[in-house]
C-alpha cells in the first residue's frame, strides 16, 4: 500500500513540476504518503526584512534555488519575460493559489551568485501595513517548496556562500544596532572587511613561521636549506607575539565602544546626581528632591555623548543611615564602584559649598566618598552658586586632578563649559578616528579569547629549541588555528551558532 500511495505521489509531484497539474492540486498532493517536503529539503527561504509596523515600504526577502518559481507564482507583470536580474520591475503581488491581488509594489530579482547570499534572491518591496505584510507572507508559506528563515540564515548564507567572513557578520550585526557616530564607524570597517584583511594577515604570517619550521623538519639546515632558517622563524614569531600583545593591551576599547562606556555617577546625598542625570538625559529621568536619600537604587539609562555611546548610572547617596532600603541601595552604589561593574568611567558629585572651606582655602572630600575615588575619577562642584567666593581652577586641579568641574545644575551656569570638555576627555580615552591603524582590533570577546590562545601558543613555540622542532611546529599549527576560528577559516560549528544566534530574523 505504501509503495502504491509513493507512486501516485511521485506522479503527481512530477505532473506539478511539468505544469500539467493545477497549483491548487498540489495542497493535497503534498499530503501522499512521506511525500511532505521537510525544512531540510525546503532550500528556498523567506522573511520580513525590514520592521514590522506601519511605514511607506515593507520588504520580505525570498533567498533559495526556487527563488525564481516564487517569481513565477507570486509576481505578475506587463512583461511577460523571464526577470531581469538587478532590475526594479512594477508589479502586482498576488496569492498563488487564488490569483487575488495582495498589493501593488515592486520586485527586484538577483541572480545568483550576484547576490548578498550567493543564492537566486527575490526582494518584494510592498507596502508597509500589517495586513499587506501578512496576506504576502501566508501567501509565501502556501508555497510547498518555501518555509520561513530562521534567525540569522539570510547572513549564515552569505558566510558559507564565502560572500562573508566572521567579522564582517559580526560588523553587519553591529552595524545594524549601531545607536552612535562611533559604533556605526567602527562596526561599518569591520563589516567592510578592514577587520578581516587585519587578522588574515596575522595567520598568514603565523603559517609563513610554520612553513619556515616545516622545510626544517622535511629537508634540515645544509644543502637543501641556508642555516639560520630556524632563527628567522623565532624572530618572525617574537614580532608576531609583540604584534598580539599590543592589540591585547587596548584597554578593551573596541569592546567598550560596541556596548557602550558605562559612567557612575555616585556622591553624597543631595549633592545633586538626580539633577546631572536629569541635564544629561534633557528630561526628567530621575526624582529630585530635597530630602536626603530620594534616590534608593541604581537607575540607569543610555545617551550618546559627543558621538560615543554612555551608559550612565545614578547611584543612591553615601552616607550612614537606618534606613533599610536606603542602605541596601547605598550598599549597591559601593559594589558598583569596588567591584567596577560599570566604571569604565566614574563620575563624583560634590556640593562646592560643603567642600570648600574659602576662609583657609582648603577643600576636604567626605570619608563617605574617599575610598571610592582613584586617579582616573571625575569630579563635578556642584552648587557653586552659593558661594560668594569661588575658588580658582588651579587650586580646584592641583587638589582633585585634571578632571574636576564647577556648575550650578539649579541656575546651569559651567554646565555648557563642563559637557563640552568632558566630552572631550571621553574621546581622548575611548575614541577612534577612520583611519585603520588607529581603530581598535577587536571588538568582541571571542576575538580577545582566541588571539590570547595564538598568544600562547608561539609563546610556547618559542620556548622549544631547534632540537624539539617537532613540537614547535605544532604549537604554530595551533596558533594559525585560533587566529583562523576568528574569521571562520576554521569550521567550528559552536563558534557558527554562537555568532548566528543573536541575528534578528530576516537578516
Amino acid at each position: 500500500m505504501h509503495s502504491i500511495i509513493s507512486r501516485n505521489a511521485r506522479s503527481i509531484l512530477k505532473q506539478y513540476q511539468s505544469k500539467k497539474l493545477p497549483y491548487r492540486c498540489w495542497n493535497s498532493a503534498r499530503f501522499y504518503g512521506n511525500l511532505t517536503l521537510s525544512d531540510a529539503q525546503r532550500k528556498t527561504i523567506y522573511a520580513l526584512s525590514t520592521p514590522m509596523g506601519k511605514a511607506g515600504v515593507a520588504v520580505i526577502r525570498v533567498s533559495g534555488p526556487d527563488a525564481s518559481k516564487v517569481w513565477k507564482n507570486l509576481v505578475k507583470s506587463s512583461s511577460k519575460r523571464p526577470p531581469e536580474s538587478w532590475k526594479l520591475q512594477r508589479c502586482k503581488i498576488v496569492h498563488p493559489e487564488r490569483q487575488e491581488v495582495l498589493d501593488d509594489g515592486l520586485a527586484v530579482f538577483f541572480k545568483s551568485p550576484k547576490s548578498f547570499t550567493t543564492e537566486d534572491v527575490l526582494e518584494l518591496h510592498i507596502h508597509s501595513g500589517r495586513a499587506i505584510i501578512s496576506s504576502v507572507l501566508n501567501a509565501l508559506a502556501s508555497l510547498p517548496f518555501c518555509r520561513p528563515a530562521e534567525a540569522g540564515e539570510f547572513t549564515r548564507r552569505a558566510f558559507q556562500g564565502g560572500r562573508l567572513d566572521l567579522t564582517q557578520v559580526e560588523g553587519l550585526k553591529d552595524l545594524i544596532d549601531a545607536e552612535t557616530e562611533s559604533q556605526r564607524r567602527i562596526a561599518l570597517q569591520a563589516a567592510g572587511g578592514a577587520s578581516r584583511a587585519q587578522f588574515e594577515h596575522l595567520r598568514s604570517e603565523i603559517i609563513h613561521c610554520l612553513a619556515m619550521v616545516e622545510a626544517l623538519i622535511d629537508f634540515g639546515e645544509g644543502e637543501d636549506l641556508e642555516e639560520g632558517v630556524f632563527e628567522q622563524a623565532r624572530t618572525k614569531a617574537i614580532q608576531l607575539n609583540e604584534t598580539i600583545q599590543k592589540h591585547l593591551n587596548d584597554g578593551r576599547r573596541g569592546e567598550i565602544i560596541r556596548t557602550g562606556l558605562r559612567l557612575a555617577i555616585f556622591g553624597p546625598p543631595n549633592a545633586g546626581k538626580s539633577s546631572l542625570l536629569n541635564f544629561l538625559a534633557q528630561r526628567e529621568a530621575a526624582i529630585v528632591t530635597p530630602v536626603p536619600g530620594t534616590t534608593r537604587d541604581i537607575l540607569e539609562l543610555s545617551l550618546d555623548i559627543a558621538g560615543l555611546p554612555l551608559i550612565v548610572a545614578d547611584t543612591a547617596g553615601l552616607r550612614a543611615t537606618d534606613d533599610l532600603v536606603e542602605s541596601i541601595g547605598i550598599e549597591r552604589a559601593k559594589n558598583m564602584q569596588v567591584v567596577k561593574m560599570s566604571s569604565n568611567v566614574s563620575l563624583c558629585v560634590l556640593s562646592l559649598s560643603e567642600i570648600y572651606d574659602a576662609s583657609t582655602s582648603t577643600f576636604h572630600v567626605p570619608s563617605s566618598v574617599k575610598d571610592l575615588v582613584n586617579a582616573e575619577t571625575c569630579f563635578l562642584l556642584n552648587k557653586s552658586d552659593l558661594l560668594s567666593t569661588q575658588p580658582s581652577e588651579d587650586d580646584i586641579r592641583s587638589v582633585l586632578g585634571p578632571y574636576a568641574w564647577t556648575v550650578s545644575l539649579g541656575t546651569g551656569q559651567g554646565t555648557v563649559e563642563f559637557l563640552s570638555q568632558f566630552a572631550v576627555m571621553l574621546k581622548q580615552r575611548y575614541d577612534t578616528d577612520d583611519t585603520q591603524a588607529s581603530s581598535p582590533l577587536i571588538t568582541h570577546a571571542r576575538h580577545r579569547t582566541h588571539l590570547t590562545s595564538a598568544s600562547q601558543f608561539i609563546n610556547s613555540f618559542l620556548q622549544y629549541s631547534s632540537q624539539d622542532i617537532v613540537l614547535g611546529a605544532e604549537e604554530l599549527r595551533y596558533a594559525a588555528q585560533a587566529v583562523g576560528k576568528i574569521s571562520g577559516l576554521i569550521d567550528v560549528e559552536d563558534v557558527l551558532d554562537a555568532v548566528f544566534r543573536n541575528f534578528c530574523i530576516g537578516k
